[in-house]
């Protein structure tokens, strides 16, 4: 039997902004800044959890990569032995790198893309191969709007391995949207999205996650009302973390405070305390102070945490208790969920395992509905 060929591209400083507040790491000044701040890599980590649900299929899969910490240390850390293709330093990866290696997998006839990051690489994977080959992400950046991602770096692994598996003549392959955003708009409080292209992914419901969606027509009241309801229900002395996005935006809106759009924000007695605050940050108002969390669903593939809210990290998020967590959403977003059902990622095991399970979701004034946080 002939061996698929997987190429493997592993994006190393993708969501180091993300725990810091920095919103992603396009360019070098801000990756720099991420640095300063403390920040660490966790693209390899989330690499190898996907790779590690592929290591079964050794004997027929061969890995093609770039060096280092591109994708060649993490094929070896689970068992592959990968064919190693160009040049990089190592700790000195940039865009331009992604691209080089996406061109020449392409020339490599690779089955399948798998590549870690997030929609700024998978930009960079767009510009060089369009829709020529598959292609599948590892969820690993602070913006990941694209269709292209697994929901979790272990689902990433798991579609990957049924795709290369004995079935993949027949397994479906779907035309996928990528979007980027502006980061440096971001950081000026504004959104602003943008198409790329589409791109060919295999394709299982549960596995992959969707792109962002915005507001449904008709939303905007029930929103109002969702809004009022946990406005009404706020405790005195109690701190309120209070994640990103237009739905906790409005909420702030109607409290009369100035949250950030795209930031997490702190407040207290109804008083902004913390504006565009990071992990650290976050950990200091905390010390000592009873905490509930206020997040949103993200339109379209129903993110709780994971997905531009890295600064609301597992430790955030253990501190508070899953008991402390308030959602607000929209019945009509909760029905545009292709699973109906919600997902986390912060990778960190032990806190995606707590948060599993049945949980409220406030949809309107004295309105709820329950919703399963899927494994």
């Amino acid at each position: 039997m002939k061996r698929k060929r997987l190429g493997v591209i592993v994006n190393p400083i993708a969501g180091m902004g993300g725990k810091v507040g920095l919103k992603g790491t396009d360019s070098f000044a801000i990756l720099e800044e991420a640095r300063k701040r403390g920040a660490t890599p966790v693209s390899p980590g989330r690499a190898v959890k996907a790779l590690k649900r592929i290591a079964a299929l050794r004997e027929t899969v061969e890995i093609i990569t770039y060096p280092h910490e591109m994708g060649e240390d993490e094929a070896n850390e689970c068992g592959f032995q990968p064919t190693v293709l160009g040049s990089v330093k190592p700790g000195k990866a940039r865009a331009q790198d992604t691209r080089n290696a996406a061109k020449e997998l392409l020339r490599s006839k690779v089955d399948l893309l798998l590549f870690a990051g997030g929609d700024g690489t998978a930009r960079d994977i767009y510009d060089a191969v369009r829709d020529k080959i598959p292609i599948l992400g590892i969820p690993t950046g602070v913006k990941m709007h694209s269709a292209v991602y697994g929901t979790t770096p272990e689902n990433a692994g798991n579609l990957a391995a049924l795709y290369l598996g004995k079935d993949f003549a027949k397994f479906r392959l779907h035309d996928v949207e990528v979007m980027d955003i502006d980061e440096d708009a971001v950081r000026q409080n504004r959104l602003s999205a943008m198409l790329y292209g589409y791109v060919k992914v295999p394709y299982q419901r549960s596995l992959i996650q969707s792109a962002k969606a915005g507001m449904p027509i008709g939303g905007e009241a029930a929103l109002d009302g969702a809004c009022w309801d946990v406005i009404n229900n706020l405790e005195e002395d109690c701190l309120y973390i209070v994640g990103p996005g237009t739905t906790t935006k409005r909420l702030m809106e109607r409290l009369g405070l100035k949250g950030t759009l795209l930031g997490v924000d702190a407040i207290r007695d109804r008083i902004l305390i913390g504006s565009d605050l990071n992990e650290n940050q976050l950990l200091q108002l905390m010390e000592g102070k009873r905490t509930k969390i206020i997040v949103t669903v993200i339109g379209g593939h129903g993110c709780l945490f994971g997905r531009g809210n890295q600064q609301i990290s597992p430790d955030v998020i253990k501190h508070a208790g899953r008991q402390n967590i308030i959602i607000v959403s929209t019945m009509e977003k909760i029905c545009l969920l292709q699973t109906r059902s919600l997902f986390v990622d912060t990778g960190d095991d032990e806190t995606d395992e707590m948060l599993r399970g049945y949980i409220s979701v406030i949809t309107g004034l004295k309105q709820s509905t329950m919703l399963r946080i899927a494994s």
